[in-house]
């Protein structure tokens, strides 16, 4: 199970720290991520993190966003700076474990003014 927290409104150019607990230990859990859906569109990967702390970001949030987990609380983070209009979007935590893939029921990230 998958619990994601820390959305909500923020304006352009602001910060969010989004936070997904997870039901068993994040150390063993292969791939762990961050994906988004924006209204009208598909779901989108954000940003992933793989064992051994490897770390892939899409292009439109390097640089500004950063994923991280600590294995000792099953907690795994991601770091939202610079933010703007367009990163208004559901985010969804994900991982990928034996070959099945799970959810969290995803909360909402607003940027406006």
């Amino acid at each position: 199970q998958l619990v994601e927290s820390g959305g909500g409104l923020v304006q352009p150019g602001g910060s969010l720290r989004l936070s997904c607990t997870a039901s068993l230990s994040t150390f063993l859990i292969p791939i762990m991520g961050w994906y988004r859906q924006a209204p009208g569109k598909q779901r989108e990967l954000v940003a992933t993190i793989r064992t051994g702390f490897i770390t892939h970001y899409a292009d439109s949030v390097k640089g500004r966003f950063t994923i991280s987990k600590d294995n000792a609380k099953k907690m795994l983070y991601l770091q939202m700076n610079g933010l703007n209009a367009d990163d208004t979007a559901v985010y969804y935590c994900n991982a990928q474990i034996g070959g099945s893939e799970f959810w969290g029921q995803g909360t909402q990230v607003t940027v406006s003014s």
